[in-house]
């Protein structure tokens, strides 16, 4: 009868719990909306990728499900990043909002689906808080590439709140409907594989499905269940088969992307990673990333690997204390199965990304945690309330406790995001908070020549290189910014150097081409062009750069067909649409070329060579008109 009474003070609570943590979160992100892109990725997911800026089409849809960019499977992302250029446009403002609103459901998800389990709304609203607020998390979702961190964590919740549906009820289409969810979370990003192990947490707490018995509270008095079924609990064989087809689609999710991100040359070999190695860095990492929770300072975006030079205290002091809370948690267990789940949810949704399978040159992300920390904060959002039981006035300091951790952590977080501004702030600070960051230096030396200062940024990728000399990237970065000051020779030496360590890049021949180009070794600038192309069909930049090449040779034909398949590849390239216009203008096609002229001029409006090239077909044409007209006077 009380729950009745109350049920509709408690709806009114549930929905405050929501409105708080919409606004919060609106609050320390809405800022995201005047950031820039950012050059780490989001060029390749967004900003120089062309089937993700023509939006939403059935070649774009087919490409999505067949491509391996990037190293990744993940069609549902593409379709993602397509339905925000086709919204936005290459407006950032847009796609930082859709990262911040999939943060803000996924939050809202989070406390509605605890809450859903436990009955505890203070609880899981604190653990929503968290999620909400914490610097570590600022990552996720304020880089527009990984929107596939947002994007996947929807669809792990739905994942759950299907499998709480199916558990109420179970029946085949729910049971099907919870495998649906899965498997287009895992098209979202691999990060779902673990999902299966964490429904088997849920079936030992709250659900009690591992012990026998009617479901109702459980034997500590902590949680109620508020399923509204009754049913006889099963035992863990019965429940284990249960996520047998679950297992099996992870399974191959993990095989797929292995596949896909080895041949995209993302998987470390064990000769640059040794097992060891990797053991220790997980071992750090997990403790890293503990200690980042706690205290969440000197946050970057990138974390060079140690490698070797990891010390190996570290790893046995991380082993152990690792060990001594696996210890700790399993005892405490017994009476708070929540303290169980929650350390074995932070272990085991890690296991993917803690680089025991090394991808990239990281060591750890922040990015990473988008989802175990969820674990984390189920330990301390139930284990604190209940070692303060005793307490007489426990209600006012837990509800203080919570606004002082809730509003620090809103400031830590709005600080950080302001390093997510652009390319400069954030590689930066990335310097200022960690040592020997060759990606930062290599990043930041983009960010700088962009802007002309070629001086500082050369200084950049010098270091870079000094720190790692095997850096493809930044051998072209730095040939490229020579080449900007005329330094035609350093230049090619670093095109050089960058196919010595990686032959078959696209990028390098292309450079090397331009580099050629300017010293006017045409057919050799051709051949680089021709074997960037076929290493790289979708390379418009290269296409446009032979048709340069074909066309100072006189072979306008040849030349039109390249621009037009640059056209074809990138649809918003001003300077094709202005080398096709010279070229048909050369053709006598004046007509066409002011299309291409104006084309050009639309894109990119202060082009001031294309604006020059309009005027002067323009000119042409109203001369030949003035001359016809003369012709036909009798």
């Amino acid at each position: 009868m009380n729950i009745i009474k109350n049920k509709p003070f408690i709806l009114r609570r549930d929905v405050l719990v929501c409105l708080f943590l919409i606004v919060i979160n609106l609050a320390v992100y809405w800022q995201t909306r005047n950031h820039e892109f950012v050059s780490y990725d989001d060029n390749a997911y967004v900003t120089e990728n062309p089937h993700v800026q023509a939006g939403l089409t059935r070649q774009t849809i087919i490409w999505s499900f067949t491509t391996t960019h990037v190293a990744n499977w993940h069609p549902l992302t593409w379709m993602s990043h397509m339905m925000d250029c086709q919204f936005y446009g290459l407006n950032p403002s847009g796609h930082h909002l859709t990262n911040v609103w999939f943060h803000l459901v996924n939050t809202v998800l989070l406390f509605l689906l605890l809450n859903r389990l436990t009955g505890a709304s203070w609880r899981s609203g604190f653990v929503a808080a968290l999620f909400v607020v914490h610097p570590l998390h600022v990552e996720s979702v304020a880089w527009v590439a990984e929107r596939k961190d947002v994007l996947c964590t929807l669809f792990w919740l739905l994942t759950m709140w299907a499998y709480i549906y199916y558990v109420e009820k179970p029946r085949l289409h729910r049971y099907l409907l919870t495998l649906l969810t899965l498997g287009l979370g895992l098209m979202a990003k691999p990060m779902l594989v673990t999902l299966p192990f964490v429904l088997l947490l849920l079936d030992y707490w709250p659900l009690g499905r591992f012990q026998a018995g009617p479901a109702g509270s459980n034997d500590q008095g902590q949680v109620q269940v508020p399923l509204n079924s009754v049913r006889t609990r099963s035992p863990s064989s019965r429940l284990i088969w249960e996520k047998a087809p679950f297992f099996v689609v992870s399974l191959a999710s993990c095989a797929v992307t292995f596949l896909v991100q080895q041949k995209g040359g993302a998987v470390e070999t064990v000769e640059a990673f040794p097992l060891t190695i990797r053991i220790g860095n997980a071992l750090v990492s997990y403790v890293s990333y503990m200690g980042k929770m706690i205290w969440p300072q000197n946050l970057a975006v990138f974390y060079p690997h140690p490698g070797t030079s990891l010390p190996g205290w570290q790893a046995v002091a991380a082993g152990l204390l690792l060990i001594f809370i696996t210890i700790g948690v399993i005892r405490a267990g017994r009476k708070r199965a929540y303290l169980t789940v929650g350390w074995l949810w932070y272990l085991g949704t890690l296991v993917p990304v803690i680089g025991l399978v090394q991808v990239g040159a990281q060591a750890l992300a922040d990015r990473y945690t988008y989802v175990p920390l969820i674990g984390l904060f189920i330990m301390i959002s139930w284990f604190i309330p209940d070692l303060l039981a005793g307490w007489r006035h426990r209600g006012i300091v837990l509800g203080g406790a919570a606004v002082t951790v809730v509003s620090a952590l809103m400031v830590c977080t709005w600080m950080q995001l302001q390093h997510w501004k652009n390319d400069i702030t954030l590689f930066e600070h990335a310097l200022k908070v960690t040592a020997n960051n060759y990606l930062a230096h290599d990043s930041l030396g983009n960010a700088l020549a962009q802007k002309g200062m070629l001086e500082k940024a050369i200084a950049h990728y010098q270091e870079a290189l000094r720190i790692n000399p095997n850096l493809v990237n930044t051998h072209n970065n730095l040939g490229v910014a020579f080449l900007k000051r005329g330094e035609i020779n350093r230049a090619i030496a670093q095109y050089y150097q960058a196919l010595r360590l990686k032959s078959d890049s696209a990028e390098t021949h292309n450079n090397l081409g331009v580099a050629l180009f300017n010293l006017g070794q045409l057919d050799r600038a051709i051949g680089h062009y021709l074997t960037a192309t076929k290493l790289d069909p979708y390379f418009s930049k290269a296409h446009n750069n032979l048709g340069n090449a074909l066309a100072r040779k006189g072979k306008l034909n040849e030349a039109i067909v390249h621009y037009s398949r640059a056209l074809e590849l990138k649809t918003n390239y001003p300077e094709a649409h202005n080398n096709l216009g010279v070229t048909l203008a050369q053709q006598g096609k004046m007509d066409e070329a002011i299309i291409q002229f104006d084309q050009a001029l639309r894109l990119k409006p202060d082009y001031a060579q294309a604006r020059t090239n309009l005027g002067y077909a323009l000119d042409l044409v109203k001369e030949s008109r003035d001359e016809s007209s003369l012709s036909s006077t009798p």
